[in-house]
């Protein structure tokens, strides 16, 4: 396993590589600590986020291998699908995965999103359009959508 810290505008993240994939994004509150070498997956991953940062990239061509149950890999294969600056409720996120009365299961699922803004699970909303809960925090939710020029709020 190898693991980089670097500075973005929204504070250091990390990313974790193993077997020449992206296993972890750490977000500016998870601290990580730099380990193993620097691999080509790693300086790719650091300069396709930053060039997201820079609003020059709106899709990434990472190799991801997030680890988790079949049905969280199911949530996280349908958010890697969300098109840059849009949202999508629980709710029809849950119906996309063809379990459309496992609203808090996919709730669950994105908190647990070992691979957030390259999976990205700041695109999610309430069903009333609001912003609830994200790992990295409110504010870097709101910062992540207006760097993408998303419209949320009351539906």
């Amino acid at each position: 396993m190898n693991r980089i810290v670097f500075d973005t505008p929204v504070g250091a993240l990390g990313l974790e590589e193993e077997g020449g994939a992206l296993r972890r994004l750490y977000l500016p509150n998870q601290p990580a600590e730099r380990l193993g070498e620097e691999t080509p997956v790693l300086t790719r991953g650091r300069a396709e986020l930053l060039e997201y940062f820079r609003g020059e990239r709106r899709a990434f061509t990472l190799p991801l291998d997030p680890r988790g149950t079949p049905f969280r890999r199911r949530v996280w294969d349908a958010l890697a699908a969300v098109p840059y600056g849009q949202t999508v409720t629980y709710g029809e996120l849950a119906r996309q995965i063809g379990s459309p009365r496992a609203v808090r299961a996919v709730g669950q699922a994105n908190h647990h999103n070992p691979l957030p803004i390259l999976l990205p699970c700041h695109r999610v909303v309430g069903a009333d359009g609001s912003l609830t809960g994200y790992a990295g925090g409110l504010e870097l939710k709101r910062f992540l959508l207006a760097l993408e020029g998303a419209e949320y709020g009351k539906k």
